[in-house]
């Protein structure tokens, strides 16, 4: 068993939110957040089945582990260390719609990249998101870095990094865990465990059940959540993030959840994993899980649903009718930041 289990807790009953310190006005931004995530990640996935964008990598089914967590930090004071599924935890951190599409069709206003880099490999300074990298596992890394570099300056900031169950097997995740165990950093680990790493289930890549075992290797909690259930991913974050400003060191939190989609748009996630399977999680998804929590709570209306999905199809119309009259990059720079500049 990990260190430390978090069940889904049933805390405050009919108003978990408020026992959790969230605002009804909280709640339903974290909802909001949540639908605008996925609302883009649709629009993507139907621009790249048109033929006009040659790559999607989704964060559908995982909206909840990614708001939910990073809801329970502070942006521009805390940093986030992302993984190339979290257009959540962009989008609370301040990335708009428009930076989404825009980076999505390679723009040269693209605020990440200048498209540049791949779809969803987000990186922002101004609001301190570190800039995603392709190669997994090495985010880790980095975090543990900027969480040191936090410590050395006297900065009440927090770091929280990423990754899949897949990328726990790189030595990166060892080598990044066992650093900010020895030096006690501010650093939340959270894995979003979708049960495979592209095409391999977590059986064939680990003998535990719970990733979050190998937290007690390192002499840190590990805390076991439902990663579909918003509430439960923000109280296991916002005890992590109190525990880190205390100065008691990392937690890896694992989210277990599941992404609707296949890997990426290049790949047939029919030939390893049943319909049936994919039906089943459909029935757990988060943002409906939520919608019918707020409905309970009576926190949100069917008149302010509609209110909210209005809002985030014209943001996702505009951004993504303003991301495609937008000029491509020069030429003239292709090697600008690549290599040395020299002066003139």
């Amino acid at each position: 068993m990990a260190t430390k289990t978090q069940e889904l807790t049933q805390k405050g009953g009919q108003h978990r939110h408020r026992a959790l310190g969230l605002s009804d006005e909280a709640a339903l931004r974290i909802y909001e957040v949540m639908r605008l995530a996925r609302a883009i990640d649709e629009r993507m996935w139907l621009i790249n089945r048109q033929g006009r964008a040659p790559f999607v990598i989704s964060c559908q089914g995982q909206e909840a582990a990614q708001v939910g967590s990073a809801a329970a930090l502070e942006p521009k004071k805390d940093w986030v260390v992302p993984y190339y599924r979290d257009a959540g935890v962009a989008l609370w951190f301040g990335m708009t719609a428009r930076d989404e599409m825009l980076q999505f069709l390679a723009r040269k206003e693209d605020p990440n990249s200048a498209g540049r880099q791949m779809p969803r490999h987000y990186g922002s300074r101004e609001r301190h998101i570190l800039t995603t990298g392709s190669p997994v596992g090495a985010q880790l890394l980095h975090a543990a870095g900027i969480a040191l570099a936090s410590k050395m300056r006297g900065e009440d900031a927090v770091t929280a990094t990423y990754f899949g169950e897949g990328s726990s097997s790189q030595g990166d995740a060892h080598e990044a865990m066992n650093f900010a165990a020895i030096h006690k950093l501010a650093v939340l680990f959270i894995c979003e465990n979708n049960g495979y790493a592209i095409s391999v289930p977590q059986n064939h890549q680990m003998a535990i059940k719970d990733l979050a075992d190998r937290a007690a290797g390192y002499g840190f909690p590990g805390v076991v959540v439902d990663g579909n259930d918003v509430l439960a991913v923000y109280e296991a974050a916002h005890e992590a993030v109190k525990r880190a400003r205390r100065g008691e060191g990392p937690t890896l939190i694992e989210a277990k959840t599941y992404r609707i989609t296949a890997h990426s748009s290049d790949d047939d996630d029919k030939r390893y994993r049943q319909a049936e399977e994919v039906a089943l999680w459909r029935e757990k998804e988060p943002i409906p899980r939520f919608a019918q929590y707020l409905r309970q709570a009576r926190v949100l209306s069917e008149e302010l649903d509609r209110e909210i999905s209005d809002r985030v199809n014209r943001e996702v119309d505009d951004a993504t009718d303003y991301a495609e009259s937008a000029p491509d990059p020069s030429p003239d720079d292709l090697l600008k930041h690549v290599y040395a500049q020299e002066s003139r």
